[in-house]
């Protein structure tokens, strides 16, 4: 069995909607686990997803998450973006969601190419498993690219922007 993003996309939104506490399902090359409503929301917790074809592990601190979800799959090519210049710093996805410029779709985006960012500045917002997660500036910079479109899924690790550390 097989299970590409788009796969794993429309399954988790269907078990975020439903009463399902816990799922699992296993593939050849992939194991998948969903566990929801384990935490007590008013403590901060980690929502830690391992991925082994980069053989590191990612930990998204979140203000009040409620789901956990831990994948594991084989090897595959990362999506690359553009070649940028070498004194740009990509600024990457820390999760697979949906990537929003702007808190509301009335409301400015969050930046623009050309901003000078501060350390903690929200920058965008990914949402994943109907949880907003605020992306924020880990460091002083001038917006230089945006990669992505409003609304797009990203996936873990995808350039969202490039930045010029100030």
């Amino acid at each position: 069995m097989k299970l590409d993003r788009e796969d794993l996309n429309r399954l988790i939104e269907k078990i975020s909607t439903s009463d399902i506490q816990e799922f699992s399902l296993e593939g050849e090359d992939f194991k998948l686990e969903i566990k929801r409503n384990l935490f007590d929301q008013s403590q901060p917790t980690n929502n830690l997803i391992s991925n082994n074809s980069f053989d590191r592990q990612t930990t998204v601190n979140q203000k009040s998450l409620n789901d956990s979800v831990s994948i594991v799959n084989e090897p595959e090519a990362p999506q690359v973006a553009p070649p940028g210049r070498s004194d740009l710093t990509d600024i990457t996805s820390p999760m697979v969601g949906t990537f929003y410029r702007a808190a509301a779709p009335e409301e400015d985006p969050f930046v623009e190419v050309g901003n000078i960012v501060k350390v903690g500045q929200t920058i965008c917002i990914l949402e994943a498993m109907k949880l907003m997660n605020e992306i924020e500036s880990e460091f002083n910079a001038e917006i230089v690219e945006i990669l992505v479109e409003n609304g797009t899924p990203v996936e873990f690790g995808q350039v969202l922007m490039r930045v010029k550390q100030s």
